[in-house]
Formats: structure tokens, sequence, C-alpha cells
């Protein structure tokens, strides 16, 4: 499927959702379907607006997920918006009208810097976040502390362009900051186990929409491996990363591998000769692969995302999530130092899931 020119004009829109992701896109979704059973005007519909990167994994996770989403009604706009200065300057200028109709904005993303430029033009009274996985834990803390918005894998440190886009990052800042006379509601739209801050309101999102539309799944007696981006984001070194990948799949077994889309294909070429595992590429996020089926019995993965969604996905098919701990000697020399403590906690908020330490996770003999 090629990319089409957005289309332009239409009549006004109540909601617009901005989304960078596959997860996010499947987290509107979510929303969407819970919000459906409350009563909203005719005219709020919802236009989904694809901020769309260059990944072509990531590409085309999102095309089949935008099929979806039309498929629940909701309309999708395309934004290529990422092919240089002329298509972002684009694609805000596009956005700018409808921005300031808006009467609810959605985003997946807080700490996108195109998102949060997007944030700054709108009046919306009304902004939901919707999860962008773990990331949404440290957005919840951030907000609640009053602090800038870094990534938890990142410095922090400003360089020039940074600088630049200080005032930006303030306005969207103070954009999703709750109104002191009420005139600013935000709330947050999560899987994961936060607590809102002072003036927001967290819902919980259980999955609903994806287990009614997909599965239940079949179970097999196998054991599936999660892979993870922790070395392309910089944070683990790729041999350590290798040792424990092949210690995981010679001691439980492990005959398919989950990559994450942002996984590099070196890496995995590695992975599957060194470990003689199936590279599984995922043309859909893995909640949905997991729901559809079929998934093992056991499914191992480090600390992300999946590990707090796979439970509620899974909830109701035998089928159990072992998450496991990264010993600190795996760590880049250039990793944070909160992306340690940040890790630690992904694990320990992790309800309903198995857990092996680092010495198991490397120790021959050792069983979920």
């Amino acid at each position: 499927m090629t990319d089409q020119p957005p289309r332009r004009g239409g009549r006004p829109t109540g909601t617009l959702a901005f989304v960078e992701s596959p997860a996010q896109l499947l987290n509107v979704l979510e929303w969407d379907h819970l919000e459906r059973h409350r009563e909203r005007p005719a005219d709020d519909a919802v236009t989904v607006v694809v901020l769309a990167p260059n990944d072509p994994m990531t590409r085309g996770q999102l095309r089949r997920m935008a099929g979806l989403a039309r498929d629940e009604g909701l309309t999708v706009r395309w934004e290529d918006a990422r092919g240089g200065p002329a298509a972002a300057l684009r694609t805000v200028a596009g956005l700018t009208a409808a921005l300031r109709r808006a009467r609810r904005v959605v985003i997946g993303d807080p700490f996108s810097q195109y998102v949060q430029l997007l944030l700054a033009l709108t009046r919306a009274p009304q902004v939901v976040v919707v999860d962008d996985g773990t990331a949404t834990l440290e957005f919840v803390s951030q907000l609640g502390r009053g602090v800038p918005l870094v990534r938890w894998h990142r410095s922090g440190r400003r360089g020039p362009r940074g600088a630049l886009f200080t005032p930006v990052s303030a306005a969207a800042r103070s954009r999703l900051t709750p109104g002191p006379r009420g005139d600013r509601g935000i709330t947050v739209f999560s899987s994961m186990p936060v607590e809102a801050p002072d003036g927001a309101s967290v819902t919980r999102n259980d999955f609903r929409w994806t287990r009614s539309r997909f599965g239940p799944p079949a179970v097999t007696a196998g054991t599936d491996l999660v892979g993870t981006s922790l070395v392309e984001s910089g944070v683990i070194e790729p041999d350590h990363y290798l040792q424990a990948v092949t210690a995981l799949v010679r001691t439980h077994g492990a005959t398919r591998y989950f990559a994450h889309r942002r996984e590099s294909p070196d890496k995995l070429r590695r992975v599957a000769l060194e470990t003689g595992v199936e590279i599984v590429r995922p043309d859909l996020p893995l909640e949905l692969i997991g729901r559809r089926g079929p998934i093992g019995r056991t499914v191992l993965s480090f600390p992300s995302t999946v590990v707090h969604t796979l439970p509620l996905v899974l909830a109701d098919t035998g089928a159990r999530v072992t998450v496991c701990d990264v010993d600190p000697s795996w760590f880049t020399a250039a990793a944070p130092s909160r992306a340690r403590g940040f890790l630690a906690e992904v694990t320990r908020a992790a309800s309903d899931v198995r857990r092996l330490t680092s010495a198991q996770v490397i120790s021959p003999g050792t069983s979920p």
C-alpha cells in the first residue's frame, strides 16, 4: 500500500488523536471503545492523525493498525510529517485550524517534540494521554514533580536545537498541567500502575477491546521470548544482551523470538545464528499477536511494556508472563544513571507475572 496525500478540509472534528507508534494507536482504540459506552455529543467524532515515522517496520504496523481503526469507525489521517522541514511545516499548517476547533486532544507520546509543538497550538479544554508503554510511568512521575519532560533513557542535556525548542516544551508542559479552576482537564488512560497527579485523573485500560475483538488464542506447551530495543536505545551492551538471550533459550527451551519493531536486522541475525530460535517480526503490536495466537504457555520478557500489558490480554488463557531482571553489569557506559532505577521499577510494578533474577537468567537449570 503506497502513501497517499492527506485529505484536507471536511467538517470540524471534536477529538483529534495524535499517534506515532502502533501501540499508541492500539491504546487510542481501547480508549475509544470505552468512550463509546458513555454519552458524548454527536459531533464529537474522533480523527486519528498518524504522524508517520520513517522506520519501515513501524510504518507497516501503523498501516495495519490504521485499517483496524477505520473498521471501528474512526477517521484516520496519515501525515508524512518527517520528510524534512518542509513536510513538518506543511503538516503543522494543515492541522492548525483543526487543533483550534477541537474540544479534546488525545496524545500518545508527551515526550515527542512534534506532539509538544501541536499541543502548544491547541485550545482544547480536555487532553487525554494514552499509554506509550512504560514511558507513561516516567511521564506521570515527572508531571507530578513539575520537572521538564525527558525520556528515561536520555541524559536530559540539551544541545543548541533543544535550547531553541525550550519555549515550545515549556508551553506544552503547561498545557499538560491541570488548570487551577478546572478549565483544563488532564486524563491519563493507562494499563500501567500509575496514580493521578494533583488535578488530573486516571482511567484504567484493561484491553477490553482487544479481548473482545480477538481470541481467545491457542496456547502451546512451548516458550516464547520477547525481544527488546534496549540495545538500540544505547542502554544495554549487545554482547551482554546476546549472552542473556542465549541462556534463556537454552535453559527454558524458547523456540520463538518476537522481535521489537526497532531491533536492528544485524542483531536479529546474530540472535538467530547463535541461538537457533525462529525470529518473528510481528505485523501488529504484540498484544494483538498474543491475543490472536498461538502463544506459548510461558512468555519470557526483559523489563518492558509487555510485562504489564500481556497479563491483561492473556488473563483468561492460562499463558503466563515471566519478567527477567537486567543485571547492572549489562548497562553501557553511556546509559543514564536513572535507567537502572527505571527498569527496576518497571519490574517491581508489574503484577501477575513471575520473576527471574539476573543470576537466574544466566544460570543453567533454572526454571520460572
